[in-house]
This record gives structure tokens, C-alpha cells and sequence, in this order.
């Protein structure tokens, strides 16, 4: 511990990782929807899903349950089955799940020391003529190195798909991550930027794949229950659709998209709040040289769905934080070290020693100014 002769701050109340934001808002907003009978998906799904697509600036978005549903489908549609996705190990397990659902291999490429985000260069070095795709998560909300990505893609012909579970609201140079790459995934589950109770979304400018995520997202039916219902000319035979292909039922409702409505409307000033709350951070930890704090590359705005340290020891801090009252994270275990993805592991030089010095501090929109300073008052406390 360093030497602190003030006393320290005392909290009546334990500081989680993350915490939902919302208000009285979304409760009227479901109250609405569960007033009009219609609570599967429908206008408020339809109206979520066009917002949605205007604020990224997309021409599509299609609603799905879930960030795992959305990347599941995105490749589907992209056709990677029987060949090759380059991946990064340092994410959440959905994002290589999704791979293996469409009877792909993952390809783990290793990561950028400063951002986390996966390594343009590794990428290059690990496609073959079986790469079909490239999956890339934005770590934390600050987009990868897109430019690079993208040039990558084109010249060898593979579809890139943005993984940007942490990156809702977030821009690189000047473009909303969502209208970059053809197919972007969202998460919507209860501590991400946009929370909806759970949810997804698919970002994109291809009408045909639009059309074919419709139908995948709702078992292969090619005319879902509020289209039928709004088929005025052919209202006696509401009751017809045809089955296209084997689908899955990954829909959403409009419960949820009607409280994905109000936090859309609120979006920008949640971030606003989670980046001036990562500003307190960087000034109150900057003169300790035993912590590496996050990196911001120019023309990034970042989602800041979290502020990630690194230090020698992260445990031990984790603990120390623990004692505190303050709960910790540790964002991720790399994909390649669980037990079912030893078969696709590969040496991640990068991503095995940086995971090991990883320590995820509380963030979220409703975090106060007093606890954010009782946070760096702890850590400034203590010494590895």
C-alpha cells in the first residue's frame, strides 16, 4: 500500500462491474406495448429496426434475440460453411460459437498490444484459400483498424463482419461503426451501451441478404405475423406463408424494441457519460506507473462500453478492490485456452501474456462522480 495519511472515503454500498441505466421512461414504453395486445414482433420492432438503421446510417437493420443470434445469421448469409474465419481469441465465446454454428473453422489471429483489437498484420499472415470471412470485435468500443481491414478483404475476397457488441454509438474516422463493413452485429443484453432485456441487431446495405435474415430469424417462414396482418388486400388468407429454407427462431419482440426506443433516443448521452467517467479515470490514475491505462488511436470515438487496466498482479488488485466493496472483471478469457477450442488453438504471443494483466473497473452511466473518485481512491491505496 502506499503511504495515505487522509482517511479513506467510506461506502455504505457495493460498486458493480456494470449496471442497466433506465428510467421511467421504459417502463411507460412497455406499458404501452403490453396495453395494445400486441407484445410479439410487430410495429414497435418495425419502427426500432428503421431508427435504428437511420442512426448508424445502414440501410438495413434487422432485429434479432440476441448478439450470439445476430452473428449466427450475419454468417450464414456470408456462406462460410466448409471454409475458414479469422477471428481473435480475446473476446466473449459467442463471437466463435457463431463460427462453428455455420460448420466453419475459427482461425484465432493474435491482437494489437495497444488496443487489444485483432492484429491487421496476423490477419494477413493467417488467411488461405479455405478464408471465406473475418470477424472483427471492436474490444471495449474502440474500433479496430478498419481501413486496414477492409483493403485486406478486398483484395483477397473475403466478407468482413463487424462484431460490435461493445461498440454501439461508436466511429471511426468520422463513420458510425454499423455502416462500415456489409453485415455489423449488435448486443443489446442488460450491461451493454443499449440494453433492451436482451437483443440484437444486423447492420447492413444488401437487399438480398435483408430479405434472407428476415426469413432466417423466423424458422425459414417468408411472411412473418405483422406482415400478414397489415395485408389488407388479401385479408381472408392472413393465415398463408410458405417455409423458404431450415431457419431458426431468433426474432425479437416489440417489449423489447420498445425500450430499445427509448435507450436509442438516450444513446448518445449514456456514452457521453461512460467516456467523461473514463476521462476521471485516465486523470486519476495517469502518475501510476504500475498501470497501463486504455488507448484511444485519433479519429476513434469510442462506445467505452468499458475501461480495461492493465497491471503485473491483477489479481491481488482485484482482491485489494474486492475488500472495497468494489467488484472487477476480467474481459476475456482468450477463446483458444477453453477446453473446447483446443483443437483450432494456435500460438496468440500477444493475447496470452496481455489477458493475464487484465482488470475490467466499474462503468456504466448511473456510476456518480463520487464513486468513480472512491475508485481511484482505493487503487491509488494500494501498490503491486
Amino acid at each position: 500500500m502506499t503511504a495515505n495519511s487522509t482517511p479513506l472515503q467510506v461506502i455504505d454500498h457495493s460498486i458493480p462491474v456494470f449496471r442497466p441505466y433506465s428510467d421511467e421512461s421504459e417502463v411507460q414504453a412497455v406499458a404501452e406495448v403490453l396495453r395494445s395486445g400486441w407484445w410479439g414482433q410487430g410495429p414497435k420492432t418495425v419502427e426500432f429496426e428503421q431508427r435504428f438503421a437511420e442512426f448508424v446510417g445502414a440501410k438495413y437493420a434487422v432485429s434479432v434475440n440476441s448478439a450470439t443470434a445476430a452473428l449466427h445469421l450475419a454468417l450464414a448469409v456470408a456462406g462460410v460453411e466448409g471454409g475458414e474465419v479469422i477471428s481473435t481469441a480475446m473476446t466473449f465465446v459467442s463471437t466463435n460459437h457463431a463460427i462453428l454454428y455455420n460448420g466453419a473453422t475459427p482461425v484465432f489471429a493474435d491482437i494489437e498490444a495497444d488496443t487489444l483489437n485483432i492484429d491487421p498484420d496476423d490477419i494477413e499472415r493467417k488467411i488461405t484459400p479455405r478464408t471465406r470471412a473475418i470477424v472483427v470485435v471492436h474490444y471495449g468500443g474502440h474500433p479496430a483498424d478498419m481501413e486496414r481491414i477492409n483493403a485486406i478483404a478486398r483484395q483477397h475476397n473475403l466478407i468482413v463482419v463487424e462484431d460490435a457488441a461493445h461498440a454501439c454509438g461508436s466511429s471511426y474516422q468520422g463513420q458510425l461503426v454499423g455502416s462500415i463493413a456489409p453485415l455489423t452485429c449488435f448486443s443489446f443484453h442488460p450491461v451493454k451501451n443499449l440494453a433492451t432485456g436482451d437483443g440484437g441487431m444486423i447492420t447492413l446495405a444488401n437487399a438480398d441478404w435483408d430479405a434472407r435474415l428476415r426469413r432466417l430469424r423466423w424458422v425459414g417462414i417468408n411472411k412473418d405475423t405483422w406482415i400478414r396482418s397489415r395485408d389488407k388486400d388479401a385479408a381472408q388468407y392472413a393465415w398463408q406463408y410458405d417455409v423458404d429454407e431450415l431457419g431458426f427462431k431468433c426474432h425479437t419482440n416489440d417489449i423489447n424494441s420498445a425500450i430499445g426506443l427509448v435507450q436509442l433516443q438516450r444513446l448518445p448521452q449514456m456514452n457521453a457519460r461512460r467516456r467523461e467517467i473514463a476521462a476521471m479515470y485516465d486523470a486519476g490514475l495517469r502518475d501510476l506507473d504500475w498501470i497501463q491505462r486504455p488507448v484511444r488511436r485519433e479519429g476513434i470515438v469510442s462506445a467505452q462500453h468499458n475501461y480495461v487496466i492493465r497491471l503485473d498482479k491483477r489479481d491481488q488488485l482485484a482482491e485489494w478492490l474486492r475488500t472495497h466493496r468494489i467488484a472487477t472483471g476480467v474481459h476475456y478469457i482468450p477463446n483458444h485456452l477453453h477446453a473446447m477450442y483446443k483443437p483450432y488453438a494456435t500460438p496468440l504471443p500477444v493475447t496470452e501474456r496481455e489477458w493475464t494483466r487484465l482488470l475490467t473497473l466499474p462503468l456504466y452511466p448511473a456510476l456518480t462522480d463520487g464513486e468513480v473518485n472512491y475508485i481511484i481512491d482505493v487503487i491509488r491505496r494500494y501498490h503491486a
